[in-house]
Formats: C-alpha cells, sequence, structure tokens
C-alpha cells in the first residue's frame, strides 16, 4: 500500500472518483473508470507482490492503459477523454525519457509528475462524468414553457 500522505490522498480520491463515475457516468464514463480502476489496482498488487516495481513494468501497465483508453475514445468520442488522453500522453513520454535517460525512477521529479499527471486524469473524468450527468439530467427534464 503506498505510504506517502499524498499518495494515500490521491488514492482516496480517485477511488471516490471512480466511484462516481461508475455511478452516474455513461458508458465511456464507465468504460474509462474502470481501464484506470484496472491500471490502479495492477499498479498496487505489482507494487504489493514485488516489493518493487520495475519502470519497464509501469510502463507496460501505463501502455494498456492508454490503449484501452484510446479505444473508449474512438468508441464515444467524448470531449473530455482528449485530456485523459494528454495526460496519458506526458505519461507515456515521461516513461519514455527515464527509460531512454536510464534515470532512476524513484525521484522526486518522477514522483511529482506522475501525481500530477494521474490527478490531472481523474479531474478529467470526473468534469467528463458530471458534464455527461447534467446532460442527462437537463434532457430528461421538461421545460417549462
Amino acid at each position: 500500500m503506498p505510504t506517502s500522505l499524498l499518495v494515500l490522498a490521491l488514492t482516496a480520491a480517485s477511488a471516490v472518483a471512480l466511484g462516481f463515475a461508475f455511478w452516474k457516468g455513461g458508458p465511456a464514463e464507465r468504460w474509462a473508470a474502470a481501464c484506470v480502476a484496472v491500471n490502479m489496482l495492477a499498479a498496487i498488487l505489482l507494487v504489493e507482490a514485488l516489493g518493487g516495481v520495475d519502470g519497464m513494468i509501469r510502463f507496460a501497465n501505463d501502455g494498456l492503459t492508454a490503449l484501452a483508453l484510446l479505444a473508449v475514445t474512438v468508441r464515444y468520442a467524448a470531449p473530455w477523454m482528449i485530456g485523459v488522453m494528454f495526460f496519458y500522453a506526458v505519461q507515456f513520454a515521461m516513461h519514455a525519457y527515464y527509460m531512454v535517460m536510464g534515470r532512476d525512477d524513484s525521484d522526486y521529479l518522477h514522483a511529482l509528475i506522475n501525481n500530477v499527471d494521474f490527478a490531472g486524469v481523474i479531474a478529467c473524468l470526473v468534469v467528463g462524468t458530471a458534464v455527461a450527468w447534467r446532460g442527462r439530467t437537463k434532457v430528461a427534464q421538461p421545460s417549462a414553457t
């Protein structure tokens, strides 16, 4: 389990955001939440099982998640998914930079970029869910004319 207070808070906020997406989101939000949830669970379980996770495993985990989210983006064409794909592009670039340069992925800069990036993904998911929810409630309410 993550030990940093900031990472624990981000994990808890992510769990709430994923629950919100499953509860109030449309199909795009639910599929995206499922992809992110699997990514989170895989990352946590790999750290618990292996003690330390190699950068290549994180790279593969995030790459598979980005591929799944790309399929969701193409299938549903939700505008908020553009933001998610941008954040996953940043994540992918960060992993590639650290692997090519041979840098240790346990430094502060890696943690900072990773946490800000994941918070951005979660923020996009929350905004997308709120917009989808609002759109459905607007359609369901009869106009008062």
